[in-house]
């Protein structure tokens, strides 16, 4: 796998959003090749819980090769489709419980290889003192980039809850 490959698709995208501002881009997907996969697949967690084919990140990775080009092709084809997701409850503090959706350890590959051009095109919309990070309101060592202060400043004017 080579870095500076990646690297080097990312730029060409981060160009294409700065110089067209406004436009829509269309036929992205040809960035996605192989190495981009890769990519993807070592970005994507691997100890959560299965979805609903019951595939590990292990059991995947076994014949990774060959998923990961199986993939590709369906997702630059148009022929991918997300399957169904495995749903589950975890309890809330109320005592009632809190749908949750799993999908499978390739669905979350293709999610990520997706997400990867998206990120590339999309962030080119923000200001540079635009952040998309949460700034924890109990800290008082964080910087707020939007406003060039501490956040613990406007933690003052409201008040404290606990954790």
């Amino acid at each position: 796998m080579d870095p500076a490959n990646l690297l080097t698709k990312r730029h060409w995208i981060v160009e294409l959003a700065r110089k067209k501002p406004g436009e829509v881009l269309f036929l992205l997907h040809h960035v996605i090749d192989f190495e981009w996969m890769r990519e993807a697949y070592w970005l994507t967690r691997k100890d959560g819980a299965t979805g609903i084919d019951g595939v590990t990140a292990q059991e995947y990775e076994a014949n990774l090769e060959a998923n990961l080009k199986d993939l590709r092709e369906r997702i630059i084809s148009g022929r991918y489709q997300a399957p169904p997701v495995r749903r589950a409850y975890i309890p809330k503090a109320d005592g009632s419980q809190r749908p949750l959706g799993i999908p499978t350890f390739e669905d979350k590959v293709a999610q990520r290889a997706i997400a990867m051009v998206l990120e590339a095109v999309y962030e080119q919309d923000f200001l540079p003192c635009q952040s998309a990070r949460k700034i924890d309101p109990r800290s008082a060592s964080k910087i707020d980039p939007a406003f060039g202060h501490r956040a613990a400043s406007r933690e003052r004017a409201r008040p404290h809850q606990a954790p």
